[in-house]
């Protein structure tokens, strides 16, 4: 019984310390190339369905999925942004769990590129109270949308250069980021949105290259040219093969244009597809993900032995 007892306590202390050393590896690997978080928008269908509220999601997402890094969607605590008790509450739940807010996706408040003056400066008016709500939550950046408004592209881009200018100026002042995602229409051109980033010119407006949305356009180009404005990444996925494999991303080839570009924020777990839930979608692009990330890893530790 002795003996047992020893290798059965010898077995367990052997595991628990490979389980530390590989958690050690892992860390090792995150630090060195990009560590994961995870957009609100994945947990949709729970949080629109009521299974969950935003101040519930930093827990469940930490439990569920052990991510601990968070990007929150604005419609999910739209009336909130000026409710001070009720961010204060929030950020003292996400200290308190040891996680981190990093950005608010925000949509519904209008065209930054809207064509009349008025227009425009009504909607950069509306972001400015989700500027001030990011720099309470200690996020660095707010994702906008860049839909302009013109008879022509050149006149749409125009006029989204004013509105990014405007209201990046103003986020300048609370050292908050305006992120636009590629989402539809010209913004998911690479070409025509990193012209606009260039015209903008300013240090705090960049780009979140979303893998998923180059709607109609070369998404490896498309990262390649919105690479060098990024101050977020969201991996999206939408459904798998029998390899675990996104079935139309290739997540390495990805991963690899946004480092070679020297990015190190967090890239997002974005699952939007309909055939795994919600709960195994997220933890499979995660998955994904860590192998993507390991795969990187050891080519380049292989390619520096090659070197010496």
């Amino acid at each position: 019984m002795k003996r047992r007892h020893f290798l059965h306590s010898s077995f367990a202390a052997l595991t628990a310390t490979t389980l530390v050393d590989a958690r050690k590896v892992d860390r090792t690997i995150a630090n060195d190339l990009f560590d994961i978080s995870l957009a609100q928008w994945s947990n949709h269908r729970a949080l629109k369905g009521g299974k969950m509220t935003n101040m519930e999601w930093p827990e469940y997402t930490q439990k569920t999925y052990d991510i601990h890094a968070l990007e929150y969607v604005n419609q999910f605590f739209k009336d909130k942004a000026k409710d001070t008790k009720y961010l204060g509450e929030l950020k003292k739940r996400v200290s308190d769990l040891g996680m981190k807010n990093v950005l608010i996706m925000i949509d519904g408040e209008g065209h930054l590129g809207a064509e009349s003056d008025k227009k425009r400066q009504k909607t950069i008016d509306n972001h400015k109270k989700w500027v001030e709500a990011a720099k309470f939550l200690g996020c660095h950046a707010i994702r906008v949308n860049s839909h302009g408004e013109g008879k022509t592209n050149e006149e749409q881009a125009a006029n989204c250069v004013k509105g990014l200018t405007g209201l990046s100026t103003f986020a300048a002042d609370h050292n908050i980021n305006i992120i636009v995602e590629n989402h539809g229409g010209l913004s998911s051109n690479g070409t025509w949105m990193a012209k606009v980033l260039a015209d903008v010119g300013l240090d705090n407006c960049g780009s979140l290259p979303d893998f998923g949305n180059f709607h109609g356009y070369d998404r490896y180009k498309g990262m390649e040219e919105l690479m060098p404005y990024a101050k977020g990444v969201s991996a999206k996925a939408n459904k798998f093969d029998e390899n675990g494999e996104e079935s139309d991303t290739d997540f390495v080839k990805m991963l690899k244009i946004m480092l070679k570009h020297r990015y190190q924020g967090y890239v997002g777990v974005e699952y939007e597809g309909k055939t795994l839930s919600e709960d195994a979608g997220i933890k499979a692009t995660k998955a994904l993900l860590e192998k993507s990330r390991a795969t990187i890893h050891a080519e380049r530790k292989m390619e520096k032995s090659k070197q010496k």
